[in-house]
């Protein structure tokens, strides 16, 4: 918001001010004095202020009776309490009350000058800045592409741009948001190529240098804070982006030392896969060869495929640490599912173990917003799903069980299970009628894209780590920001997908992914 460079002195004594006036009109603003409140009051109906200048102790009313006053008039004008009170309760109240800054007399014309420059000219100085910041790593980000990176060095860049992300959209960047979604765009096919080239040498070679995949959740962050501290909570936030949690970190730290990592999904970027790799650390195919019961694959939404996630993790844990680990396991979807899970929570963090958790509210919103016209006007576009995610937190019963184990000085450790990409590109695929019917991945027996640059062809399933039903089965997964379409039904899927926020395909918002340990602060 732009304020006008005017300022309003409200003082008794406002004629001994000349020499700070004149120094603030020395630097650009206008000053009008009143001696009086009410008189103030009159001029506010009249002129648009940048800020008020407000003498607490002036004859008739008090400044913080004027300072009700004015807020009747105007709502949103900042307001400086200069004072030659030290009294704390006058302090208090004018806190409570929030008054805009909080000065003691005597002032010299300087802190003057900075408290008013802050409040009327911060927000274009800190968009300034801003600007100039981005405008400098944007050629150095840009110099990234194409080159040959590992995987550290992209986690690196794509937290950033989601850093970036969040924050130019924030300050109302059009043109800069604009030339970073044409970078993230640019990045999505070099990271395409990296993961074609890289994630079979991962799976099938012990002694490479890979990152974190969902497999190693438990070995490589659970067990250890789990051998720390005894007990811990596990918490799996479905569908959260790198972007997403970028507004909710803050809202944790209020309670919590965040401690941020980062890992890579497995392929396909899907819950039933991504997530009980989580639970089991088993690839899909080990997970199948050990449980063939529990595994049900190719049944289109994913069904009772993660139906044994508290017995999975039980298992994984026993494997670890060649004990039995008291595991306490509730999946959240709807608000009575929350409101059981806080009954019970107390009692499970109590006792040593894992407490795991499971929350299902953002992944129902990127799905859901495709079939309902209301979901997706309130989340249209990123910016706007990130807010609705942020809403969602300060309410949700994942706050209330965070609070929880605060209060109970357990640490958390946070993650998810995959993130998503907001589609636009339509990609045409010619397969079988046994192809599975998932947008951004596809099993089938003979399947392939018109544009063999829109997705990579995985012939042999055990490449990924993935169980394969029938000898030829072949997996397509998009990249960038495609979803499948067949050319019978081009222009119906065209109209219904477009612009939705989905996953299972190899994209950075999709496959690196944020795992953080939540330290209680009054531990």
């Amino acid at each position: 918001m732009t304020r006008p460079k005017t300022i309003l002195w409200v003082d008794d004594e406002v004629e001994s001010l000349t020499s700070h006036i004149m120094f603030l009109e020395d630097h650009g603003f206008t000053v009008d004095r009143t001696a009086h409140g009410d008189d103030a009051l009159v001029l506010l109906q009249r002129k648009t202020y940048g800020v008020v200048l407000l003498d607490e102790q002036m004859p008739g009313r008090r400044g913080l009776e004027i300072f009700r006053a004015i807020r009747e008039v105007d709502q949103t004008t900042p307001v400086v309490m200069v004072t030659k009170s030290e009294e704390q309760e006058t302090l208090k109240e004018a806190i409570g009350v929030e008054i805009s800054d909080y000065l003691v007399k005597p002032v010299n014309p300087r802190q003057i000058l900075t408290v008013v420059t802050r409040l009327v000219e911060g927000d274009r100085i800190r968009q300034q800045r801003l600007s100039r910041d981005f405008t400098t790593r944007y050629r150095e980000l840009d110099a990234h592409h194409g080159s040959d990176m590992g995987w550290r060095e992209w986690i690196e860049l794509v937290t950033e741009l989601a850093e970036w992300e969040v924050k130019l959209s924030e300050a109302d960047e059009p043109g800069l948001q604009e030339a970073l979604v044409t970078l993230q765009s640019a990045v999505r096919g070099d990271f395409a190529k990296f993961i074609a080239g890289s994630y079979p040498g991962w799976l099938h070679d012990s002694e490479s240098d890979r990152p974190p995949l969902s497999v190693d959740i438990g070995a490589e962050f659970l067990r250890p804070v789990l051998e720390a501290d005894g007990k811990v909570m596990l918490v799996v936030v479905d569908c959260l982006r790198l972007d997403q949690w970028a507004v909710l970190r803050p809202l944790i730290g209020a309670l919590f030392e965040v401690e941020t990592a980062h890992y890579f999904s497995i392929l396909p970027t899907a819950t039933p896969y991504a997530r009980n790799a989580i639970f089991s650390g088993l690839f899909p195919a080990e997970l199948a060869a050990r449980h063939p019961e529990w595994w049900r694959p190719r049944d289109g939404g994913g069904g009772g495929l993660n139906a044994h996630e508290a017995e999975l993790l039980t298992e994984q844990l026993k494997d670890l640490t060649g004990e039995d680990v008291p595991v306490r396991y509730d999946k959240v979807f709807t608000a009575s599912d929350g409101e059981a899970m806080l009954r019970r929570l107390p009692a499970h963090l109590a006792h040593d173990g894992v407490t795991a958790l499971v929350f299902n509210f953002i992944d129902q919103l990127t799905h859901g917003r495709t079939e309902n016209a209301t979901l997706y006007e309130v989340a249209r576009d990123t910016a706007a799903l990130r807010n609705l995610t942020r809403t969602w937190f300060e309410r949700s019963a994942l706050l209330a069980a965070l609070q929880e184990a605060e209060r109970r000085n357990v640490p958390v450790l946070l993650t998810t299970d995959h993130g998503s990409i907001h589609c636009h590109t339509p990609a045409t695929v010619y397969a079988r009628r046994d192809a599975t019917p998932h947008l951004r991945y596809k099993f089938a027996e003979d399947i392939r894209a018109e544009d063999p640059s829109a997705a990579i062809l995985v012939k042999r399933l055990a490449d990924y780590g993935l169980p394969a039903e029938k000898p030829n089965t072949q997996l397509l997964l998009a990249i960038g920001d495609r979803f499948f379409v067949y050319p019978t039904k081009l222009r119906e899927y065209q109209a219904r997908y477009r612009g939705a926020f989905l996953h299972g395909g190899v994209a950075p918002e999709e496959v690196i992914l944020p795992i953080a340990l939540l330290t209680p602060r009054r531990g």
